[in-house]
């Protein structure tokens, strides 16, 4: 745990809700897209093609929804969530209603200033998370808006020395593999946090940075990097040391195991229909959600689908103490 609001004993009362969730099979986590609507134009998404009127159909508020699955984290996100003028109101409204759940939120960062970092933040935020694939322009680049990588690197640090938990997190590309330690030393001299995922075209079809088969060996060598790291400073990768592990596996087309997304994990959209994963249709309103069943897909390795899969092992509760 990230956020300095939380001390080691409250991992007791999170334990017992983590069991209580596994046990009912009800969502661990669970996302609320507040809206779709986005201002970057990465080429991996198309959120920013989202109509501006359809901030017409998003919900004012989505806490009947967080009281009824009562899960041990939510995550607010996008879309954009900072284009959202009402979203401290719909933190601090999640916050009160849903005890020992940890709230995070997930965004580019282009708008978040300090003064709106601290907004979100006193409005019940335990961590603020923003995408970061660069330590330069090219992460400019690669989400449209000019000057993004300085003003996060400008940020971040001000954000700590505020006492707010920061993670960046950062997607493993064909173009920054050598980037990814940079990126989690830059981390840890922050005092900041990092979670990685894997370059996927299941958002919009775009294999522009999918990983190649003759990379595959410079994967290998960074995963064991960061294992390396992980096992000197507990703390600041997030991702289990099986998720890590499992990577290679996964690019190699080896990993034959169901996705059990949906089960642990859900998101809930703007209009307060439910997925099991962000890149599959939304298909039914929250309220009707009765599970969803393991499936046969391969598509991406994102946290909902690996860390659903990664077994409780001594590393991960060295990394919650951490």
């Amino acid at each position: 745990m990230l956020s300095p609001r939380y001390k080691p004993w409250h991992l007791l009362p999170f334990a017992w809700k983590y069991a209580r969730l596994r046990l009912a099979r009800r969502p661990v986590l669970v996302t609320f897209e507040v809206t779709m609507r986005c201002n970057a134009a990465c080429g991996f998404c198309d959120y920013h093609k989202t109509p501006a009127d359809e901030k017409a159909r998003e919900l004012a508020s989505f806490v009947d929804a967080a009281r009824v699955f009562d899960p041990m984290m939510i995550t607010f996100s996008g879309g954009e969530p900072t284009l959202r003028r009402d979203l401290e109101e719909i933190i601090a409204e999640v916050s009160r209603a849903v005890p020992y759940c940890y709230l995070t939120m997930l965004t580019h960062g282009g708008m978040l200033s300090l003064e709106r970092a601290q907004a979100v933040w006193d409005a019940g935020l335990d961590q603020i998370s923003m995408s970061l694939d660069y330590l330069d322009a090219r992460h400019d680049d690669a989400r449209g808006i000019p000057g993004l990588a300085a003003k996060i690197l400008a940020v971040v640090p001000a954000m700590r020395e505020r006492g707010m938990a920061v993670r960046f997190n950062t997607v493993i590309k064909d173009d920054n593999l050598d980037d990814i330690v940079p990126i989690v030393r830059h981390a840890h001299a922050v005092g900041a946090g990092v979670n990685l995922s894997v370059y996927t075209d299941f958002k919009n079809g775009s294999a522009a940075h999918l990983i190649r088969a003759d990379q595959h060996p410079r994967v290998r060598a960074l995963v064991d990097e960061l294992l390396a790291f992980k096992r000197a400073h507990r703390g600041v990768i997030t991702n289990s040391d099986w998720y890590l592990a499992q990577l290679p596996r996964y690019l190699s087309n080896a990993m034959r195991e169901p996705c059990r997304s949906g089960e642990t994990t859900i998101h809930i959209d703007p209009a307060g229909l439910v997925r099991r994963c962000p890149d599959f249709p939304a298909d039914k309103p929250w309220r009707d959600y009765d599970g969803y069943a393991p499936i046969a897909c391969n598509a991406c390795y994102y946290a909902c689908r690996g860390e659903a899969q990664a077994p409780l092992t001594l590393s991960r509760f060295k990394d919650l103490l951490a």
